[in-house]
């Protein structure tokens, strides 16, 4: 099987999504989990670290000697969380990446193959050291800071064989690369940027450079999601809309109320424009991220992977977009709950997770 590419988006009558949470008494007598997907081989080419975490109560000021509130050391990295909670959703991750033959790089590859993503294709180097990142977290603001300091000597495409390459992507239904490192990435996909005006117009100009690009979605954090979705039929007898505008409409159209995370979405086949760029035919929509309570959120470290990782699984598991955005930014805001990258991704079995397999 040739694997796809994901490359870590007044009369519109949107149709909002809504999935209640379940109480554990209910999910335990009344949910059924599915089997993971048949096709759940996905392999991630990026960074992956060991995570030294500081909570303070404060972010310290310059020359302030200040004491954590709390430490905790674990695995990091974008495509190394990204790749842990596709794990711990069911899926068959592989991971391409380079650590050292050093404490640090040996506990990574520990961590990793204690969660289930397949390390094989790993490079490890002789000489050199793992990377890491310090992460000081803010309890008064419920930011974080990274301090990242690379590996080195870093991957370099020479050290993928031909034959190591082709055996990872060996039956993988999806390819994930989050742009750490990009000289690798580029022996197996070109990559394309943008320099359009807004972040909605940069949808449409990603969607028309790469022609066979089926979606693409860009994260807002608090604020949800926005995922642009091509067409396949051609819808050039229609009026265009211009993107910011059918934007604005679903903003308007969402419930703000809602705690939970929903998906709302413009008509279908639209002949979508963005000013200057052009215009591509499909459909616009907008997802809202959980309002995690106070009292719950804990560190937002890495929730962009772990939104990512639920991406993956749900292309994997064949849902619909308005069920893939709730359901990522549900399996993101867990993630919030607990200090770390991964400490928080939840696994099938999590309560929250509950409506999504009905």
């Amino acid at each position: 099987m040739k694997p796809s590419f994901l490359n870590p988006l007044q009369s519109l009558r949107p149709a909002p999504v809504l999935l209640p949470l379940l109480s554990r008494a209910q999910m335990s007598s009344s949910s059924r989990i599915p089997s993971p997907p048949d096709n759940g081989v996905v392999l991630g080419c990026g960074a992956v670290s060991v995570d030294f975490l500081a909570t303070v109560a404060a972010f310290p000021k310059p020359d302030d000697k200040i004491r954590s509130v709390n430490l905790k050391v674990e695995g990091g990295g974008n495509t190394g969380n990204a790749l842990t909670c596709a794990a711990r959703l069911g899926l068959k991750p592989r991971v391409i990446s380079k650590v050292a033959d050093d404490p640090q790089g040996r506990s990574m590859l520990e961590e990793l193959e204690a969660d289930g993503v397949d390390t094989s294709f790993m490079v490890v180097g002789k000489e050199g050291n793992s990377p890491f990142t310090y992460v000081i977290v803010d309890n008064q603001t419920k930011t974080r800071t990274c301090i990242h300091t690379p590996g080195n000597p870093p991957l370099v495409p020479e050290e993928l064989t031909h034959a190591n390459l082709s055996s990872a992507l060996d039956g993988a239904n999806l390819v994930y690369f989050d742009g750490r490192l990009w000289e690798t990435a580029l022996v197996v996909a070109q990559e394309t940027w943008t320099n359009a005006p807004s972040t909605a117009s940069a949808l449409i100009s990603m969607l028309l450079r790469l022609p066979n690009l089926k979606f693409v979605i860009v994260t807002l954090g608090e604020k949800g999601c926005i995922m642009l979705e091509r067409s396949t039929n051609e819808a050039s007898g229609q009026e265009e809309v211009v993107v910011e505008s059918l934007l604005e409409s679903l903003k308007t159209s969402m419930d703000a109320s809602s705690l939970l995370p929903i998906c709302i979405s413009s008509k279908s086949s639209l002949r979508i424009s963005a000013n200057g760029i052009g215009a591509v035919s499909g459909r616009l929509l907008l997802g809202k991220a959980e309002v995690i309570p106070p009292s719950e959120l804990v560190d937002t470290t890495g929730a962009g992977d772990a939104f990512i990782g639920a991406v993956l699984y749900a292309i994997c598991a064949g849902m619909s977009p308005e069920k893939m955005l709730p359901f990522a930014s549900q399996v993101a805001a867990a993630g919030c709950r607990a200090l770390g990258a991964r400490s928080g991704l939840p696994k099938r079995t999590n309560p929250r997770l509950a409506p999504f397999w009905m």
